[in-house]
């Protein structure tokens, strides 16, 4: 990707309430040329008008409802308590810990990555139908343990880990997987050659992340 590639667009948009340790909701928004959304938007009716029209950015002409919630506070608080540096390490951690979740999937010979991991979303699959992966993410969630949810890509039912949450850790990563193998575990026999359980790299059970550590070591599954 072009490191400037961002000169190209006339609007970027993102939830800070995803990966800036920010309550839920608050989305960001930046756009070029602000008269495309103005134009847009624009309202002024007479009961609407003001004594100080032009002097002040009148946020009303940039959106459909004419209040607005000030959620931007909520995110000045966390800038000024974490600062720059700190919000950047928490993200370097988020990705750091998708990065984790899929190398455990690509040691598993069931399971397949199905899109670049960019930042902390892993989109993946287990190696069959679109309906055995309907089946294994309702597994998933039905377990109560982790919750997921899927999408098609091509014409392909994938699953999407997103890690997101201010204090995941490794730990909860391997918990989480050891949700998802054993969902698989349930539905997996007899394809592509897997029998009675065995997880990750044919290791018996043994999480591959060079740890060799399980999720109870953190988490009980119980």
């Amino acid at each position: 990707m072009e490191e400037n590639a961002w000169k190209y667009a006339s609007s970027f948009n993102f939830n800070p309430h995803k990966f800036l340790r920010v309550n839920f909701d608050l989305s960001a928004m930046w756009v070029k040329d602000k008269r495309d959304i103005v134009g847009a938007f624009f309202t002024d009716p007479v009961y609407l008008q003001h004594g100080h029209q032009g002097s002040v950015e009148d946020y009303r002409h940039w959106q459909i409802p004419l209040g607005r919630r000030f959620r931007v506070l909520k995110l000045w608080f966390v800038l000024r308590m974490f600062g720059v540096e700190k919000l950047q390490e928490h993200i370097r951690h988020q990705v750091k810990l998708a990065r984790e979740f899929k190398a455990l999937v690509m040691s598993d010979q069931r399971f397949t990555i199905e899109a670049e991991v960019i930042l902390g979303l892993v989109c993946f699959r287990m190696k069959g139908t679109n309906t055995q992966n309907k089946e294994l993410l309702d597994k998933i969630n039905k377990s109560g343990k982790i919750h997921m949810i899927g999408t098609e890509l091509k014409g392909r039912y994938i699953l999407r880990f997103a890690v997101c949450a201010a204090t995941t850790e490794s730990c909860h990563i391997l918990y989480a997987w050891q949700v998802i193998q054993d969902c698989a575990i349930e539905i997996s026999d007899g394809v592509n050659g897997y029998k009675n359980g065995i997880h990750s790299n044919g290791q018996n059970g043994t999480l591959s992340n060079g740890e060799n550590g399980t999720a109870e070591a953190c988490i009980s599954p119980d």
